[in-house]
């Protein structure tokens, strides 16, 4: 595959995704390593302990690694970039029986990544994408997330009703109309979907009486908490018995 490619700037269209930097990429060798198509140094890297281990893993999984300062300036976004990986873009199916944190219309590249970090933190795995999204496969989005993205297992939904179809997990929707306070009411035994809504018009209201409807209490001096630090709010609470 790569051989009929000329690698370009990162177009959502492409088969391929980058990630850009020396952990994320290392992420990626070290969970991902089937979609590697190459990773590429900059001859200006330094050698380092870290560096070191991503050669090794290279070398072990036979991963074609590359020396091309000239391909590293166009397609990097930044100058400070010594290392890209180049991957196929990859399907994943969510592991059965699990908790699952949803995203309704996210848009937000940064958050999108920092929300992936969050969640592998407090060992959820599973995120499902409910659409229209922001593409998980841009490399601001796998750069934000420093990599997390490789250990998790993503699923989009073209509709809220198709998601609410599939999953029987026990639902929490979060809203500021939530009738629920989190952390003054009793988390059921069984699996559960923690539910969040788009950053600027978050969930419909709807789904108020669709199970429970969750809010997170904050003093009046704010309007709203942003998206990340909500879902890691919840995550927290959530996951408290397994820490």
């Amino acid at each position: 595959m790569l051989e009929e490619l000329k690698l370009t700037k990162y177009d959502k269209s492409n088969e391929y995704s980058y990630t850009f930097g020396i952990f994320p990429t290392f992420e990626l060798v070290k969970n991902r390593y089937n979609e590697v198509l190459k990773i590429i140094f900059s001859t200006k890297l330094k050698m380092s302990e870290d560096i070191e281990k991503l050669v090794q893993i290279c070398k072990e999984k036979k991963i074609k690694v590359e020396y091309n300062d000239k391909l590293i300036n166009r397609l990097a976004s930044k100058e400070n970039c010594f290392v890209i990986g180049v991957f196929k873009k990859f399907i994943s199916s969510l592991c059965s029986n699990k908790n699952n944190l949803v995203l309704y219309h996210p848009s937000d590249m940064g958050n999108m990544g920092t929300i992936m970090r969050t969640m592998l933190g407090f060992n959820i795995n599973n995120l499902i994408i409910i659409k229209p999204a922001v593409d998980y496969f841009n490399p601001k989005v796998i750069r934000a997330s420093m990599g997390a993205i490789f250990s998790l297992n993503i699923v989009e939904f073209d509709s809220l009703e198709e998601y609410l179809n599939f999953s029987k997990n026990k639902k929490y929707f979060f809203m500021l109309k939530g009738k629920k306070v989190l952390g003054k009411f009793k988390i059921e035994d069984g699996k559960f979907d923690l539910i969040f809504g788009n950053e600027a018009s978050g969930l419909p209201d709807d789904l108020l009486d669709y199970d429970e409807s969750v809010v997170i209490k904050h003093s009046d001096k704010i309007d709203s908490l942003n998206l990340p630090i909500s879902v890691g709010i919840a995550l927290y609470e959530f996951s408290k018995s397994s820490l």
